[in-house]
């Protein structure tokens, strides 16, 4: 297992990260227990969790898994979405941003959050006062590094400027979703986030599975009947790009989970691609994608069997022009 810098913070980090969002839910304890110590044995040192990932216990399980080396991880963690039915238990402001985090500590018995991720954009508060939250947890010593997941390109930007600005612990890392089909991130996601100097983990980089190729031809599975997947991937365009996508790894001899991962990883911009399992079989084939040689013309064959998003400016005569 390689090794890359985190954004400008100066540490290192696997070139995976191991999300840990099935803990507690669809793995057991004894399951997210077996797939911790294979990540280890891997050479994982890079964890993602949120407070909100099984209703804490995501949080809770890693935090015992890890308690006794704590020093020799980088664990991230989010907050944002509701924690309970008050309706100030959300959000990004201050109030609930602190509290967030104060019981994220005690779930994962640790002194410090290494990566704290606002999880979304909070539209009624103003991107200086978010900013400001995570500034203070830095000061307290609860937080070391800022991030964001699931912000646009503009939202990072304005942010690292307001902290640039008061001269406010920066941000380091962006999680955005990123994988063969999802493509936007390309656009200005990576771009900003590489002219900046932060540190990229994208999640999904199998498509929730749809790259592995298993839903192909089913009416059912949690593409179809999950309201959030369905939506994210149920057009039929996703469908037959996995589906080229999969007789093209089966030509090649590649796994075509780990040729996702591997091909995700490979982008310039991008730091370690989150991976995430519910069980010890799963797990492995997205391990073995660190051992594919994502050669840069075997990037280009995959690339093209998805859309290309279009530029920012959407001038595709450009776009064509550069690619003849």
């Amino acid at each position: 297992m390689k090794t890359k810098l985190l954004g400008r913070t100066g540490i290192s980090v696997s070139q995976l990260c191991f999300g840990t969002m099935s803990f507690g839910g669809d793995a057991d304890e004894a399951t997210s227990a077996s797939m911790y110590k294979a990540v280890r044995d891997a050479g994982i040192n890079f964890f993602d969790t949120a407070n909100e990932y099984s209703k804490g216990k995501s949080e809770e399980i890693l935090g015992r898994l890890t308690k006794d080396h704590r020093d020799d991880l980088v664990i991230t963690t989010k907050c944002f979405n509701a924690t309970g039915p008050d309706v100030n238990a959300r959000g990004a402001n201050r109030r609930h941003v602190v509290q967030a985090v104060e019981a994220s500590l005690r779930r994962l018995q640790t002194d410090r959050i290494d990566v704290l991720f606002l999880h979304r954009f909070d539209p009624v508060t103003p991107i200086d006062e978010m900013m400001r939250a995570l500034e203070d947890l830095v000061r307290s010593g609860k937080v070391i590094y800022p991030a964001v997941s699931n912000w646009s390109a503009w939202q990072t930007q304005r942010a690292v400027d307001i902290q640039e600005r008061h001269n406010w612990a920066r941000l380091q890392v962006v999680q955005p979703m990123y994988n063969l089909v999802k493509r936007q991130a390309e656009v200005e996601i990576l771009p900003m986030a590489a002219a900046n100097g932060i540190g990229v983990i994208p999640y999904s980089p199998a498509a929730a599975g749809l790259l592995s190729g298993k839903y192909l031809g089913q009416a059912s599975g949690r593409l179809k009947t999950n309201k959030m997947y369905e939506a994210r991937y149920g057009e039929a365009w996703a469908f037959e790009v996995a589906e080229k996508y999969v007789a093209f790894c089966k030509e090649k001899g590649l796994h075509p989970v780990s040729a996702a991962i591997a091909w995700v990883g490979a982008h310039p911009a991008i730091t370690a691609p989150i991976v995430g399992a519910r069980n010890l079989d799963q797990l492995k084939d997205s391990l073995a994608s660190v051992k594919i040689d994502m050669t840069p013309e075997l990037y280009r064959e995959i690339a093209d069997l998805s859309r290309t998003p279009p530029p920012a400016t959407d001038r595709l005569e450009e776009q064509k022009v550069a690619k003849g």
